[in-house]
């Protein structure tokens, strides 16, 4: 019996569990149910995630462990949406949950910390707001990755907490504050990454204490401070980053006890003093970067005993001496940038023979001697950059024969001899700029077969001789032979260059008509045919060319007049046909309209009507008939009256509508206040009294008077004339990128306006989580904003403060500018006042900020003295990946293109000439073109790659 009954024991045992296991089974089946119901999946990537058709072990991105628990969750990049469900951290097996690379939003659940067996976490690239919640803790975590996401606030202080990680990433979010103290308590932390966010402080000397460290990155942050000594007690560490702060002092020659170093960035902070002489201990050292600081001193011979260094790059510091001669030793080294620096003495003259170099650039130095002859030896290398030095001889002819060769920069130095007949041929090279030199010869007498070329600048050499048929590039975009001895005249081939957008021939001798050819280059955007011999008639043909802005043909022997329809091509802003044989009637359209005095001097030209800024005589007026005269007069008089007519309905009904009223304060002030409503709905509901009454402030605040919400804003004291004779303008502006302004005030002592209510936040605040759509989208209703006031408005209107601080975001996430009165904090470096040219200066300003997250109040730019400066350096010099904002990295893969574009476009908008910069209504057309198809600027530069 007693056999009998430890036999139903074991029997009723075994039932329970079997039981208990399906009650755990079916929990986790509603779980996995309950989390599909709670997001989209527009990829049908949970199809069979249902209940009933197979074990879900077997769905699709479900892992089972052998007792066929849920282990692991793994659904990355399946374009999922939605909050995340509690349920996530419900399964009570789970070890691994990865729902990176998704749209997921909203916060993080709160119950995270009950799912006890989680090891791995990767919420990374979604777009989560918050961090854990506080007080989280999951004892066995390893790894948690909430990188690239929208994630705002300070790390918590209790972080230390997570004691198992050896993987932190909280980089590509927006958290503010310093790094927790307590973080010394991840004892087996291996991976820290913060970077890419706004954390400031300085960097914790407690991450000595981290023994099993083996990557820091604390990059693109605002640290201040010292590199802390205690880092260089992480042996194990093999990769250093902490680019893009405000590090100071001196480097710590304790980073020389890292010997398994493989990996140290500190470029782009404010490090002085010499390279620490322990650092060249550092022997498995791949990349060394320590670029765009105030370092100084020489650079040590000691170098050499880095036999594993492929990236060297010191420029942008103050070092001075001589470029060690044992760089030429190191058999690795793939990328040496050494420019703007204090360098003098002669390259290592073996340079490249027993390296692999594929990019070397010294320019900005004092460099003298030779170019050796070795750079090239192993043909691999494509960026040639040694302009601005004082180098001489002959453009060695090894480098004829570099075949790798794509981007040669050698501009301003002394180099002398002729272009041998090999270096015209390079196949790859799209870029070559060897202007300001003392090269001369013969260009047409060898053949030009440099399929790849895209700019080519030879100006302020010797060369002589006719110009080629061709350079052998359909691509070429820049053409640059100012300041030679050419003569002859200008090829007719030269109008097969369909992709020329610069053509530059000023300065030599060239004769005979300008070809009608020239007319087929449509994308020339700048005509420089200056100072040379050039007699004819300027080609009406030139008129076709509809994104043509300057056109310089000044000091030739150009006769005839000028061709009528010059004037009416829209994008013209800067012409010069001063110093010729012009005469007749100066065209009084475009360009010409208000043309300077000095730019048609030297002519027997005239000009029709009043046109007082050329300065010209005014042509001799016309006999007309008498009958022509009559009708001309009847018709006219018939269009006043008519226009009389509508205007006076137009008023009586204007003035039902917009009453103006004149109130006699009796404030305590004695103020007498005017007020003018814009708005029918505002004049029934809002009394002068009501603003009155309420308080305003210089900065503006949002308000309900008379049960209507509204934006009210006090105006400085100080308020031209000139504004209120316009605010009738302001006020009647409709568009739906612009806020309406509904009523304005004013007194004696200053003024206030009452715009619409506007649910949003300023540009300024929420620029730094907007995701690369949301940024397009701002730039291209900021730049139809500014077309319609500044083309379609009865009178143009200015904003004299374009920033991020004056555009609102509102709940359709459309950019909406409050106008207000004109000041001049963005009107460019001319300093002239406001203007069409300074409102695009502060556009292109802003497209800067959308690009980088930068705005030109940030502190430092590097060796650059402004943002501008330094984005157009970036633009030209650097990889994207260097100058676009971190959280928009991600979005590069596939936006390359539009983002360098739309940096193309800012750099054109921050010209420093006024006349260079594009006008509101081609900034427009270029942009919405470029989103919408991926084409290229309309009547701005060509798409192209850094």
């Amino acid at each position: 019996m007693a056999s009998i009954g430890s036999k139903s024991i074991m029997c009723l045992i075994v039932f329970v569990l079997f039981y208990m296991q399906q009650v755990k089974s079916s929990s986790e089946l509603e779980l996995l149910l309950s989390m599909k119901t709670s997001m989209k999946d527009p990829l049908g990537s949970l199809h069979d995630w249902i209940p009933r058709s197979q074990s879900f072990c077997h769905w699709n991105g479900v892992v089972c462990d052998d007792l066929s628990h849920v282990a692991k969750i793994e659904l990355s990049g399946k374009n999922l949406s939605g909050k995340l469900s509690e349920t996530i951290f419900n399964f009570p097996y789970v070890e691994s949950i990865d729902l990176s690379n998704n749209q997921l939003y909203g916060e993080i659940p709160s119950n995270i910390s009950t799912c006890l067996a989680l090891r791995f976490l990767n919420l990374s690239n979604n777009n989560f707001t918050s961090l854990l919640p506080q007080g989280s803790r999951i004892p066995l975590l390893e790894t948690l990755d909430l990188s690239n996401n929208m994630i705002s606030g300070k790390i918590p202080e209790n972080i230390g907490l997570f004691s198992m990680l050896k993987v932190l990433d909280f980089g590509g979010n927006v958290l503010v504050g310093s790094i927790p103290k307590s973080i010394a308590n991840i004892s087996n932390l291996e991976f820290l990454t913060l970077a890419s966010n706004q954390l400031i402080g300085e960097i914790p000397r407690e991450l000595g204490l981290l023994k099993n460290l083996k990557l820091i990155y604390l990059g693109y942050n605002n640290f201040s401070g010292g590199i802390p000594e205690e880092i260089g007690e992480l042996s194990s560490l093999y990769h250093l980053d902490l680019v893009y702060n405000n590090l100071t002092g001196e480097i710590p020659s304790s980073l020389g006890n890292l010997t398994n170093l493989e990996y140290l960035f500190l470029y782009i902070n404010k490090l002085t003093g010499p390279i620490p002489r322990s650092l060249f201990n550092l022997k498995k050292i791949i990349s060394l970067d320590l670029s765009d600081n105030f370092l100084s001193g020489e650079i040590p011979e000691l170098i050499s005993q880095l036999q594993n260094l492929e990236v060297l790059q010191l420029f942008a510091n103050n070092f001075t001496g001589r470029i060690p001669n044992t760089l030429s030793s190191l058999p690795r080294l793939q990328v040496l940038q050494l420019w703007s620096n204090k360098l003098s003495g002669e390259i290592p003259k073996d340079l490249g023979k027993h390296n692999n170099l594929t990019i070397l650039d010294l320019s900005t130095n004092n460099l003298t001697g030779k170019i050796p002859e070795t750079i090239c030896y192993f043909n691999h290398l494509f960026k040639l950059i040694l302009f601005s030095n004082s180098l001489h001889g002959e453009i060695p002819v090894s480098l004829s024969h570099c075949k790798s060769l794509q981007r040669v920069r050698l501009q301003n130095n002394h180099l002398t001899g002729e272009l041998s007949p090999e270096f015209t041929k390079l196949p790859l090279v799209y870029f070559l700029d060897i202007s300001g030199n003392n090269l001369f010869g013969s260009i047409s007498e060898r053949r030009w077969d440099m399929p790849s070329l895209q700019m080519l600048n030879l100006a302020k050499n010797k060369f002589f001789g006719t110009l080629p048929d061709s350079f052998g590039s359909k691509k070429l975009e820049n053409l640059d032979l100012s300041e030679n001895d050419f003569n002859g005249t200008i090829p007719k081939n030269f109008g097969e260059l369909s992709e020329l957008m610069e053509l530059k021939l000023r300065s030599n001798k060239l004769s005979g008509e300008i070809p009608n050819e020239l007319s087929s280059c449509k994308k020339i955007v700048s005509l420089d045919l200056s100072h040379n011999r050039f007699s004819g008639q300027i080609p009406t043909s030139l008129s076709e060319m509809q994104v043509l802005s300057l056109l310089d043909l000044s000091m030739n022997e150009l006769s005839g007049e000028i061709p009528p329809n010059l004037g009416k091509v829209e994008s013209l802003v800067l012409v010069n046909i001063s110093h010729n044989h012009f005469s007749g009637y100066l065209p009084s359209t475009g360009a010409f309209l208000a043309i300077n005095s000095s730019a048609v001097v030297g002519n027997q030209l005239c000009a029709r009507g009043d046109d007082i800024t050329s300065g010209l005589t005014p042509c001799k007026s016309l006999k007309k008939s008498s009958i022509w005269w009559f009708f001309l007069t009847f018709l006219l008089g018939i269009l006043v009256l008519l226009v009389f007519s509508a205007l006076v309905i137009v008023f009586i009904q204007r003035r039902r509508e917009l009453k103006l009223k004149k109130v006699e304060s009796t404030t305590q002030d004695g103020n007498n206040w005017e007020i003018q409503f814009f708005d029918s709905k505002a004049s029934k509901s809002i009394t002068l009294d009501d603003i009155l009454g309420i308080g305003v402030s210089y900065k503006g605040f949002y308000s309900e008077i008379s049960n209507m919400q509204v934006f009210v804003k006090k105006l400085n004291v100080n308020i031209p004339t000139s504004f209120w004779t316009n605010i009738q303008e302001l006020g009647n502006i409709r568009h739906p990128n612009v806020v309406k302004i509904l009523a304005a005030c004013k007194s004696e002592k200053g003024g206030i306006l009452v715009y619409e209510y506007v649910e949003g936040k300023d540009l300024s605040e929420v620029i730094r989580v907007m995701s690369w759509e949301r940024r397009q989208k701002v730039a291209i209703g900021i730049s139809r904003a500014l077309k319609y006031l500044h083309c379609s408005c009865s009178q143009s209107i200015f904003i004299g403060d374009l920033s991020t601080r004056k555009v609102i975001i509102d709940g359709k996430d459309e950019p909406r500018l409050r106008l207000s009165l004109p000041t001049t904090s963005y009107v460019g470096p001319e300093y002239n006042g406001i203007s069409e040219r300074s409102d695009i200066y502060g556009f292109g300003l802003v497209l800067i900020e959308l690009l980088t997250g930068k705005n030109r109040g940030d502190a430092e730019f590097g060796k650059r003295e402004s943002i501008v400066d330094w984005a157009r350096y970036c633009y030209s010099e650097c990889h994207l990946d260097t100058w676009i904002e971190p959280l928009l990295k991600s979005d590069a893969v596939n936006n390359q293109n539009k983002m360098v574009e739309m940096m193309n476009v800012a750099l054109q908008c921050t010209a420093s000439e006024p006349a260079a910069r594009p006008c509101a209504s081609d900034v427009a057309k270029t942009l919405d073109s470029f989103v919408r198809s991926n084409s290229c600027g309309l009547g701005l530069k060509r798409c192209g790659s850094v």
